[in-house]
């Protein structure tokens, strides 16, 4: 049956993106030079990993005002119009599209609408641009923003101005969209607007830093403004911060697996399929002010990684995830990441491959069913399905090895994705699931 409300959300995906998954570069982590031209040479591993979007972190120039650190806040914006001197030319970023456009890749710039830095020259030459407190002075959208000013979007001027720079980097880059810092802190009205102004130069990605499924300001579930306003009209995409709040409360103790069906649950309530939503167990936020997946998630990082892969929802990968980064990396000044050669590369190819392949794992698809499979509590393990295509996938974050029981309908042959062995299953057999381990199957 259709989603109740299915017409509110008219945004049509671009056709590559149902088949998409993301990637977040850290330009000024990425390597010794913090450049361009340096990531670049990354391109081919990340596309043959089976990575789809390249989003790249802010590129702009960066406030000298109030700036934090060394090198300052890459979300303090100076110019919308030119490029971070630190990373390179617009003839670097133009080489670094063309780039990944002849290897299959899309590219989406981190736009920060919200605010910018002190120095902006905006700030003197349209000061009624920017909010100001009851004494006439500019405000920071959050006291320990202090590097940034927030706009005023009451002014149509600014929207113009916006959309103009939005546009400028479709036309002059080629890039394919956008990742937009704390976007419902701008007037949805101003995005929706917007992307049709994008779309009539090409097809463009957007994806809305937010979640309209998690509860904020101190709201319960059941008192949550059941709004969508973000998805329907401007936004492919916003971030899944419920399901990675609850994998953290999962990795602590405080909720069981079986939290993931009531989220599952509200999400299908709330959405209709069409709906994209990003899975993650680290980006650039988490990484550095929560800490690494492996602090936060233990000797279960894994296992949620290739749960947060394999379900519904496009899966994100951040800069360094594949070279297992045990470390908080430092925002405001230079902190290389150290690639050790990248363990997990075969890790993320396998599942990002898998996404990008099956019919069972295309985003968006009303067709795709999630069956859940009853186990132990320690294992969550469920079978996407569209006709007689299925992916099993089960993660097991308990200390031993479980067993988990297979129902009639998983009868048939499989291929285990990462050992690549086919295993024949009949009527009430078992799968041995390894401690702190997962087991991704096909049918074949």
């Amino acid at each position: 049956m259709p989603h109740p409300d299915a017409h509110r959300f008219q945004v049509v995906h671009p056709e590559w993106a149902a088949q998409a998954t993301i990637y977040e570069v850290n330009i000024r982590q990425y390597t010794p030079e913090g450049t361009f031209r340096a990531f670049e040479a990354h391109l081919p591993r990340l596309a043959a990993m089976g990575v789809s979007i390249i989003w790249l972190m802010p590129v702009h120039p960066i406030g000298e005002v109030a700036r934090k650190g060394r090198l300052g806040s890459q979300y303090a914006v100076r110019d919308y119009f030119g490029v971070n001197p630190e990373f390179g030319t617009l003839a670097d970023l133009r080489h670094l599209v063309e780039t990944a456009h002849a290897l299959g890749l899309r590219v989406l710039l981190d736009w920060v609408a919200n605010h910018t830095s002190w120095d902006n020259p905006l700030v003197t030459e349209h000061p009624d641009w920017y909010q100001h407190d009851a004494q006439g002075r500019l405000m920071s959208p959050v006291a320990d923003w202090h590097d940034v000013v927030t706009l005023n979007y009451q002014s149509p001027d600014l929207r113009r101005y916006m959309t103009e720079a939005l546009a400028y980097w479709l036309r002059e880059a080629d890039i394919d969209g956008y990742r937009c810092d704390v976007a419902a802190l701008v007037p949805t009205d101003f995005w929706d607007e917007a992307r049709p102004v994008l779309e009539a130069i090409k097809p463009v990605f957007m994806l809305a830093e937010w979640d309209e499924l998690y509860p904020s300001g101190g709201l319960t579930w059941e008192e949550f403004n059941s709004d969508t306003h973000l998805l329907e009209r401007a936004f492919d995409m916003t971030f899944g911060l419920r399901l990675h709040y609850l994998l953290d409360t999962i990795a602590e103790g405080k909720a069981p697996l079986s939290a993931i069906d009531e989220y599952l649950a509200a999400e299908r309530a709330k959405y209709p399929p069409s709906v994209y939503l990003m899975h993650f167990t680290s980006n650039h936020d988490v990484n550095t002010w929560d800490g690494t997946e492996y602090e936060r998630l233990g000797p279960n990082a894994l296992p949620f990684a290739v749960l947060t892969a394999l379900l519904p929802g496009m899966p994100l990968v951040y800069s360094g995830q594949e070279s297992a980064l045990r470390k908080r990396l430092a925002f405001f000044d230079k902190d290389t990441i150290d690639w050790q050669d990248f363990p997990l590369q075969d890790f993320y190819t396998r599942l990002l491959r898998l996404r990008r392949r099956h019919p069972a794992l295309l985003n968006g698809d009303a067709a795709s069913h999630l069956h859940r499979l009853p186990g132990p509590e320690p294992v969550y393990a469920f079978v996407r399905a569209t006709g007689a295509a299925a992916v099993l996938c089960v993660i097991n974050i308990g200390p031993a090895t479980q067993h988990l029981p297979l129902p009639a309908a998983t009868a048939g042959t499989w291929q285990d994705v990462f050992s690549q062995d086919q295993l024949l299953f009949r009527e009430a057999d078992t799968l041995p699931v390894p401690a702190h381990g997962w087991r991704v199957l096909e049918r074949v």
